[in-house]
């Protein structure tokens, strides 16, 4: 029985989707104005995780995550550097993409810009100023809390006596005006060289919380089963979007409520703010791979705090090299025809516990053990010979399973020298370093790393290993 910890109701939840057979999830992406850094990386490696656990039990999963491509700091940020939003936001959405398919994350089935959503969120805040659960103050458009009692249930925060009357509001995007009760949906936008769109009730922007209510329904219908994200969202992020999505459609919004713990750095959360954010990119440069930073994301299960360490990075690259090292020995097995009763019910075991742990609110570190058991047992089998074949067969079916979830064991080896993409990319390299482009030249080493080649220049020239 699958089950989650369900933040809505603070229990432990078997999980029923709402159409049997098939689950609609939604998880928070990034706002790209930066780099992504792995404490973001963590989030959205639990997202790919569930959807791949989601998967493997035979669900039809439609999974979307968004892509905030419009905030303060995003037009801040054009602003000074005199370029359009579009071509602010491009390299970034580029560069998440490359770093998410580097951690073996996934694509999700629909990944949606807010900027290409406008017209769906003017129509979700018509909504609210018609039934009276938004008003216009100064131009823009704010969420009357007093006309949504339930606001607090998702973060547990009772506000009654706390909430006055419409008339204030807090602007999350850091606005001058900012108050603990209303928030705003719609921004007036008065310089018609700014960013801003035309709506019935002014030109504006939205604000961050419409974005996301907007795309879900868009995608996956006014109630849908699964929103997922970081634990730093949950107020007031998720519980705006509760209150602006279900205050238009008086509907369910979402029905489970997953929320993904933080990233710890030497037991500080890791962010931009604090100084200590890695970025994928900056990790692997110093030469770990980006299958042992997905290792270590998910050794934890995503509902408890992470401290990372690169002690601790040091061991999970040990970690996934033995684990590559495994299956390559157990394919290269070949001692005949027949099974051994004990593999196949050691076998057996590794892929109950496998699923009991996932089934227990995604339990990752359990699932990991559960591996770990099945690699120790069949090490010691082949310490008296390869197996025979029915057995590998198994063992490795079973790998494949683990890894259609987990994604640790990384692709199969290949004998094959470099793509031809990657040999041009690195002769690139060498004429922009012989052209003292050394701006291009790190970028191409970026690239390189993020599809696992590490690049060492040597006195004899490069050198080039897999990560």
């Amino acid at each position: 029985m699958l089950r989650f910890t369900n933040t809505l109701s603070g229990e432990v939840e078997e999980f029923v989707p709402l159409e049997e057979g098939k689950v609609r999830m939604y998880v928070c992406g990034p706002t790209v104005w930066d780099f992504a850094h792995i404490g973001n990386f963590r989030t959205f490696t639990f997202g790919d995780v569930l959807q791949r656990y989601l998967r493997y039990k035979g669900f039809d999963v439609t999974y979307v995550m968004n892509l905030t491509d419009v905030d303060d700091r995003i037009i801040n940020e054009a602003a000074k550097k005199k370029i359009s939003i579009d071509e602010m936001t491009a390299p970034f959405i580029v560069a998440f993409n490359e770093d998410m398919a580097a951690l073996g994350n996934q694509d999700p089935d629909v990944q949606p810009r807010a900027t290409e959503h406008i017209p769906e969120m003017i129509d979700i805040i018509q909504k609210l100023l018609d039934n009276g659960k938004a008003y216009e103050s100064d131009g823009s458009i704010y969420f009357r809390i007093t006309e949504f009692p339930a606001y607090g249930k998702l973060a547990k925060i009772n506000f009654e006596g706390n909430i006055a009357g419409g008339s204030e509001r807090v602007d999350t995007d850091k606005y001058d005006k900012e108050d603990a009760r209303d928030f705003a949906l719609w921004k007036l936008v008065e310089d018609e060289d700014a960013t801003g769109w035309d709506a019935p009730f002014g030109r504006g922007r939205p604000g961050w919380h419409i974005e996301c209510s907007a795309m879900s329904m868009k995608y996956l219908g006014e109630t849908f089963d699964i929103h997922a994200g970081g634990a730093d969202l949950k107020f007031p992020h998720h519980e705006n979007e509760i209150a602006q999505s279900e205050g238009s459609t008086g509907k369910l919004f979402s029905k489970y409520w997953l929320h993904g713990e933080f990233l710890k750095v030497d037991n500080d959360t890791m962010s931009k703010s604090l100084g200590n954010a890695h970025t994928l990119r900056d990790v692997m440069k110093q030469g770990f791979s980006a299958l042992a930073i997905r290792y270590m994301l998910i050794s934890a299960p995503y509902k408890k705090q992470l401290n990372f360490t690169f002690e601790g990075l040091k061991g999970a690259e040990t970690t996934v090299a033995r684990l590559k090292q495994f299956r390559r020995l157990v394919a290269e097995s070949n001692g005949g025809d027949g099974s051994d009763p004990e593999v196949a019910e050691a076998v057996s075991k590794a892929v109950s516990a496998f699923e009991n742990a996932l089934d227990d609110d995604l339990n990752t570190a359990r699932a990991l053990a559960a591996i770990h058991d099945l690699v120790s047992d069949i090490n010691t089998r082949l310490t008296d010979g390869p197996l025979m074949n029915d057995d590998r067969d198994a063992v490795l079916k079973a790998v494949d399973g683990f890894n259609s979830v987990l994604g640790i064991f990384g692709e199969e080896e290949s004998e094959e020298m470099l793509d031809e993409d990657i040999e041009k990319l690195i002769e690139e390299r060498q004429q922009a370093r012989a052209n003292r482009d050394f701006a291009r030249s790190d970028e191409i080493r970026d690239q390189l790393a993020v599809r696992g080649i590490i690049l060492e220049d040597t006195n004899d020239g490069v050198r080039w290993k897999r990560g």
